[in-house]
């Protein structure tokens, strides 16, 4: 009960500020349609309703079954199967991700179909799901994190030197999409378990980073992409 508190609390603060500006302005500057305000209000409750239970079934679902997995993965003793389950998991949790799915349909609509919806998608997945399974590989063998980074954004500005133009900002567009309420609460729980288990004390330097790099991903995988395509 306690939890569901919090989390309504939570979301009522975040979601009143731009419904108090916005009933403001209707009354004083602006005088949206009564249909418009009327649709605005009915999806701030939709919103609101949607986040809390959302939420929820993060803390109560996906944060749990992220640390366990990656707390139950090390125990194998096998290197591979770790790497392949990162690999797995951060693709499949890309796929389902709502902030990827949703720069793929205005990439899309404004490509006129020259850049697939799904072809992005699973280009963003695919990028997210390596830079993971590198991540699992970096905790194992001990890496800096900040080696893979300088590493990573140093190939990346490379690349961007050798892509069309417009594919730059759909790149860096593509790496911000996939910090989103999907993908970065199972990722951090999948880190965090695997580093609890294999570097102990050190769980907290090494369990983090992991949507830093994960973020790399896309970024590279896009600029491939347009690379090839473009």
């Amino acid at each position: 009960m306690q939890t569901v508190n919090e989390t309504v609390k939570e979301v009522l603060f975040a979601v009143l500020p731009i419904t108090v500006v916005v009933i403001i302005l209707q009354f004083t500057l602006i005088w949206l349609p009564l249909a418009a305000f009327i649709q605005f209000m009915v999806g701030v409750i939709m919103v609101t309703a949607g986040l809390i239970l959302f939420l929820l079934g993060v803390q109560l679902g996906m944060l749990p079954v992220g640390e366990h997995i990656g707390a139950a993965l090390p125990s194998t003793g096998k290197v591979w199967l770790v790497v392949f389950f990162g690999l797995l998991l951060g693709f499949v949790v890309t796929v389902a991700e709502p902030d990827v799915r949703v720069l793929a349909t205005q990439v899309d609509l404004v490509s006129a179909g020259a850049v697939s919806k799904n072809m992005l998608i699973y280009t963003v997945a695919l990028g997210v799901a390596i830079f993971v399974g590198l991540a699992m590989l970096r905790t194992f063998l001990g890496i800096p994190l900040q080696y893979l980074l300088v590493g990573g954004y140093l190939v990346v500005f490379a690349l961007a030197a050798f892509t069309p133009a417009h594919f730059v900002p759909i790149s860096f567009d593509a790496g911000g999409v996939t910090t989103g309420p999907m993908t970065v609460p199972f990722i951090l729980a999948l880190g965090v378990g695997v580093a609890s288990v294999l570097r102990g004390k050190s769980a907290s330097s090494d369990g983090f980073g992991l949507v830093a790099l994960a973020s790399i991903g896309p970024i590279l995988a896009v600029l491939l992409l347009g690379v090839f395509y473009g």
